[in-house]
């Protein structure tokens, strides 16, 4: 019975979108544009632990549309996954918080950004597939050469030196 207490547990707990932002600041007159719109796509992600093997995991997206050098519409979405995550080896956590979960929560996110932009009058974004192993190696190896060049923290923020 004890070694069922340990077989490791991941689940859904719940898919919500936590935050949605649109604006658009030069209606109506953007809509008499000719020239098609350059995109730029903005993605970043993140987790959190609730309590006791529950984990939030969020997928921010935000995308700004512009004709020439005028703002046609930004939207800003955040879409989280509450997780159940219990009995998983420490070195298998965080890549299941950075990769396993944002590639459950991001196609809902796809979908509500699409939808937002087309009530909007424009027609629809459709966001690429985003591979988040490469996106999780990645940030994993900036972070490294960021803890590398800034040398090592104390709890208290001055900065040792090893010898």
């Amino acid at each position: 019975m004890a070694d069922e207490n340990l077989q490791p547990v991941f689940q859904i707990q719940r898919i919500y979108l936590k935050d949605l932002s649109l604006e658009q600041p030069n209606s109506p007159g953007i809509f008499l544009e000719q020239d098609s719109p350059t995109i730029e796509v903005a993605v970043d992600v993140g987790a959190e632990s609730l309590t006791e093997g529950i984990f939030e995991s969020t997928v921010t997206v935000t995308i700004t549309a512009k004709i020439k050098d005028k703002v046609a519409f930004l939207v800003e979405g955040k879409q989280a996954g509450i997780f159940e995550a219990r009995n998983i080896p420490a070195e298998q956590l965080d890549p299941l918080l950075g990769i396993g979960c944002p590639n459950i929560v991001y196609p809902y996110l796809r979908a509500n950004l699409a939808d937002a932009i087309t009530r909007a009058g424009f027609p629809p974004v459709h966001l690429a597939e985003i591979n988040f192993e490469v996106f999780y190696q990645q940030r994993a190896q900036a972070l490294a050469e960021q803890q590398n060049a800034a040398g090592l923290v104390m709890p208290d923020g001055s900065n040792a030196t090893l010898n």
